[in-house]
C-alpha cells in the first residue's frame, strides 16, 4: 500500500483543493499550516503495534486520515476541503477512486466535522463504511 507523505499534500492535494474548491473561504499559504499536526494526521493510519497495523486496509488507512484532517485542523482554513482531496488522492494512488456525488461527498465531510469527539471511533468506523460503499478501481 502507498503513503502519502507531506510534499504531496502540499503539491497535490492542498493545490488542488485551493485552486478548484474554493467557497469564497481563502485557503491560506500552506506554509501558514500548525506545526507537525498534519504529519500527525498522515503517520498515524500506519501505526503497528507488534507488527499489527491498528487500522486495516485501504480503507481503514483512508478513514482515519480522512477524520484526523477533518477534526485536527492541520490548516487555519480549508479542512475539509483539504481532506477530501486528500483522500481522493491516497485513494488514486492506491489505483482507487470514490464514485460518488459532490454533493454527498461534501455533505459527509461536513458530518464528519460536526460530529461528536467522543464518538470519534464510531465516526471512522461510518468514514471507513461510506469509503468502502463507493470505493472503485481507477482505470
Amino acid at each position: 500500500m502507498e503513503k502519502i507523505n507531506i510534499k504531496e499534500v502540499e503539491y497535490i492535494a492542498f493545490d488542488l483543493a485551493r485552486k478548484f474548491m474554493d467557497y469564497n473561504e481563502p485557503i491560506p499559504d500552506f506554509s501558514s499550516r500548525f506545526p507537525n499536526i498534519l504529519e500527525s494526521c498522515l503517520a498515524v493510519p500506519f501505526q503497528t503495534f507488534g507488527r499489527k497495523s491498528f487500522y486495516k486496509g485501504l480503507a481503514g488507512k483512508g478513514a482515519m486520515i480522512f477524520y484526523l484532517m477533518v477534526k485536527n485542523h492541520p490548516f487555519q482554513n480549508g479542512n475539509k476541503r483539504i481532506a477530501m482531496t486528500t483522500l481522493l488522492y491516497f485513494l488514486s494512488k492506491n489505483k482507487k477512486w470514490l464514485r460518488v456525488d459532490n454533493q454527498e461527498l461534501y455533505n459527509f465531510a461536513k458530518w464528519v466535522a460536526e460530529s461528536n469527539p467522543k464518538l470519534k471511533e464510531e465516526t471512522v468506523k461510518a468514514i471507513e463504511k461510506f469509503v468502502q460503499t463507493y470505493l472503485v478501481e481507477l482505470s
